[in-house]
């Protein structure tokens, strides 16, 4: 997004040219529980910038230091998980480990991504069905997104956190956006254990869609204030239906993209609402024309319904122990559709 917020009564602006380019994935992958094997996603079109022009140089400015901190709290935390993984301790072809010794990773047979065992991460807070339902561990459900599994994983998210979040961060300052990827990437999380009960699941990327999808949102509840805005709309959905379609790849954990993308999408009615055009440039004291126009209110209550519910019918189902699959027969599909070249065996 732009570096300056939207301040009605200036010219309507042009909507964001959208750019795509070849980017590693942001993606949240699933890792059998006993360590053997750790599947990947091939670079896909990532989610680039959009761009607004600034219109009025008194526009206000957000200095973006929320976003920026995450990427360095994620990077800590990856650096936490290599030292208490130790992988020379269990023996075996540890990567790197002449020059990284404790800090060494996974055998590339048993973790590709350059990372940590999938019993280490499960043991420091990844998701996993059991431990939430029964175990009552309901933090993982956050905690899981601040877990990666490898650097290559970490990487991807996080170059995708910074093109994506320091831009919102720009635009609508740091308590709007926290709350959208931390809220985000919850609701990924919600609804990837309803799902899918083998195996692990980490990362960040519930949370990278969730900011995606609130990208759409804002820019159809602050519709009359941007022009091009049908070529803008129809890049953001090109870019949300690659990145989702890229998740039916095996180990991609494409609920945690769905769920994050969903709940992404409604916070932005909610958080993102602009005044309407012309609004500010009304003499104070005498305005006539309302702060927002009557389809934003009803889409920003739609939105605060369907998320009260969703979250509560979502949570009570995982509580209960029940599984999404068994209400819905084709979903398995939506993470993973079998091939003749993979299978399906979560």
């Amino acid at each position: 997004m732009s570096n300056a917020d939207v301040e009605a009564g200036g010219p309507a602006r042009p909507a964001p040219a959208a750019t795509t380019g070849i980017k590693p994935p942001p993606g949240r992958y699933n890792m059998n529980g006993n360590g053997n094997g750790v599947g990947s996603a091939p670079p896909y079109v990532a989610p680039s910038p959009f761009y607004y022009d600034n219109a009025a140089a008194h526009e206000r400015h957000h200095w973006p230091w929320l976003m920026p901190l995450v990427v360095i709290a994620n990077v800590a935390v990856f650096v936490a998980i290599m030292f208490y993984n130790n992988c020379p301790r269990a023996g075996g072809d540890c990567v790197g480990r002449g020059f990284l010794r404790r800090f060494s990773f996974q055998p590339l047979k048993e973790n590709p991504l350059l990372g940590p065992s999938a019993a280490t991460l499960k043991k420091y807070g990844a998701l996993d069905w059991y431990k939430v339902v029964h175990g009552g561990q309901a933090w993982r459900l956050e905690s899981c997104t601040w877990l990666h599994a490898g650097l290559i994983h970490l990487l991807a998210n996080m170059v995708s956190l910074i093109f994506i979040g320091v831009r919102l961060e720009q635009q609508f300052g740091f308590l709007k956006v926290g709350l959208v990827y931390l809220v985000s990437g919850f609701g990924g999380s919600v609804l990837s254990v309803l799902f899918i009960r083998k195996g692990v699941s980490v990362g960040a990327s519930g949370a990278l869609f969730g900011l995606l999808g609130a990208m759409l949102s804002e820019l159809i509840t602050n519709w009359t204030i941007y022009t091009n805005r049908f070529a803008a709309m129809v890049n953001l959905i090109i870019i949300a239906a690659i990145n989702l379609a890229i998740g039916i790849l095996p180990h991609v954990d494409n609920f945690a993209h769905i769920g994050g993308f969903a709940t992404g999408f409604l916070l932005g009615f909610v958080l993102l609402m602009q005044p309407q055009f012309g609004w500010l440039e009304q003499p104070f004291g005498s305005k006539s024309k309302s702060k927002y126009k009557a389809y934003q209110i009803i889409l920003l209550l739609l939105a605060l319904v369907l998320l009260a519910a969703g979250f509560a019918v979502g949570l009570v189902m995982v509580f209960r122990g029940e599984n999404g699959n068994d209400h819905c027969s084709w979903c398995h599909y939506l993470t993973c559709v079998p091939t003749s070249s993979w299978k399906c065996d979560n």
